[in-house]
């Protein structure tokens, strides 16, 4: 006689299926979703930047200075007569490019520092955490300026300084699930069956740390954005005439009055892209945490 195997409710399917579930709660969170669809939408803007500007963003157009909005250059033209669409657009592209390769930086080195100093303990811990509290005795943004004065003003210099400053974050929180993901169940039973440091870290606990260090990558990358910003506007990122958007917020100062949407353009762009990156990284915590998130 066979016994009929029970329907399973929507909470049980549910967890069966940990990531389904996830990825509806995500869904769900309309901020998160609105998110990731304007942050996809910059990622394409700057991989298709070449195919999508209108115009050279570099060459300049001196019969055509100071253009307001409208016809032919739909964002206007600055002070040069170069077209403010085609410069936001390549502006976009060089905040992605810091901010994907400075996060990727920073998680190459911080990741494994902040498993071994949470780990092995004693000594290592020790000089691993007193090397990120004096990086943090820095605001993010002013060691950033630091650094890339030290190393030069240049877009490279710029993705440099910013990763190391984002270094010490990274270290803590995956320090922080290490120690706690050490004394769960599943990696004392693989060191004692056997398993070498190697194995332990990074098959049962660096796995098991992804969600919380990609919720910190979502987290690094508005800020590495803005990092950007700051060392453009300063002169230490950026060189004109290439385009950046803290380029385009430098030179705007001084045609707010005949111009203003030399600055409010790239502005927005700038807050645009910052904004949904911290969207999308508001719902991927509550989706991901596992002390207290959306289920």
């Amino acid at each position: 006689m066979t016994t009929a195997t029970p329907a399973l409710t929507a909470p049980q399917a549910a967890k069966r299926r940990p990531g389904g579930g996830r990825l509806r709660a995500l869904r769900r969170n309309r901020l998160a979703l609105i998110g990731g669809i304007i942050a996809a939408v910059f990622i394409l803007v700057a991989l298709l930047a070449p195919l999508i500007a209108p115009y050279d963003p570099a060459t300049p157009n001196f019969g055509n200075v100071l253009a307001a909005p409208g016809g032919s250059h739909w964002l206007g033209t600055d002070d040069l007569g170069r077209d403010q669409l085609s410069r936001i657009v390549y502006g976009a592209r060089a905040s992605m490019q810091v901010g994907l390769v400075a996060v990727v930086l920073a998680f190459v080195i911080g990741v494994p520092l902040g498993l071994a100093g949470g780990y092995y303990g004693k000594f290592a811990d020790g000089a691993i955490s007193r090397l990120t509290d004096t990086m943090l005795a820095f605001p993010f943004l002013v060691l950033a300026v630091g650094l890339a004065a030290i190393l030069g003003p240049s877009l490279t210099n710029a993705t440099i300084a910013i990763g190391i400053s984002q270094i010490p974050a990274v270290i803590r929180i995956t320090r922080a699930e290490t120690l706690r993901l050490k004394h769960v169940d599943y990696v004392g039973a693989a060191i004692a069956n056997g398993g070498g440091d190697g194995t332990v870290l990074f098959r049962h606990i660096l796995p098991n740390a992804t969600s919380a260090l990609i919720v910190q990558a979502t987290v690094g990358i508005p800020a590495a954005i803005i990092g950007e910003a700051l060392l453009s506007f300063l002169g230490l990122g950026v060189q004109p005439p290439d385009p950046s958007l803290g380029v385009m917020l430098s030179g705007a100062q001084s045609f707010l009055a005949p111009a203003p949407w030399l600055a409010v353009f790239p502005g927005l762009a700038i807050v645009a892209a910052t904004l949904a990156f911290n969207l999308l990284g508001d719902g991927l915590r509550d989706v991901l945490d596992p002390r207290g998130g959306t289920r």
